[in-house]
């Protein structure tokens, strides 16, 4: 009853994704207290066809364990929009782990000469999140392609240093470049 792309966690540990072909996903029992976290996402809506007036998002009926439905979800939102992006800029953020796994937020600048140009952010490493440049969603990213980078317009640039918030959705890569040209990869097909 989850529409879109989504994470599940059982003790702060992924235990697998859900998603159109994948519709559920069995969880192992062990006894005890577990916390289960469900991170959603919206992947945009379909515009056009016979499912564009009944595409929902979300969860939109009963999370079940053992058949019973759960109840008394806490909802967060995260609402990637310039207003949240500039509340991170007050975060304290912690050093990159020798292993980075998502979800998690990654902070960093980019350093720009006199007169800032159209550049383009190479992706490589990276698994699928988004990227926001001075408080502006550049855009998503997902290494299945078929584009391995993200077009960055020198007027989103200034001259200095220049904020970078990625959100990573499983594993972060290890660097981020700056291209001159875009790599547009191949086209990879995904059921």
């Amino acid at each position: 009853h989850i529409q879109d792309r989504d994470q599940v966690f059982v003790s702060n540990q992924l235990v697998g994704s859900i998603d159109y072909n994948n519709p559920e996903l069995n969880i192992a029992e062990v006894p005890g207290y577990r916390k289960l976290r469900i991170l959603v996402e919206n992947c945009g809506r379909v515009n056009y066809g016979p499912k564009q007036n009944t595409q929902r998002k979300g969860i939109i009926g009963d999370v079940l364990l053992r058949n019973s439905p759960l109840k008394n979800f806490k909802i967060y939102s995260l609402e990637m929009k310039k207003p949240f992006i500039e509340s991170l800029q007050g975060a304290e953020w912690t050093d990159v782990p020798d292993e980075p796994m998502g979800p998690a937020f990654y902070h960093g600048t980019m350093r720009v000469g006199f007169m800032p140009l159209d550049t383009f952010l190479k992706v490589e490493g990276w698994e699928k999140g988004a990227i926001f440049v001075n408080g502006q969603n550049l855009g998503r990213y997902w290494n299945i392609g078929p584009q391995s980078t993200l077009y960055l317009p020198g007027t989103w640039l200034h001259p200095g240093e220049n904020e970078i918030i990625i959100f990573e959705q499983y594993r972060a890569g290890s660097v981020l470049q700056s291209m001159d040209v875009p790599l547009l990869g191949k086209t990879l097909y995904v059921e």
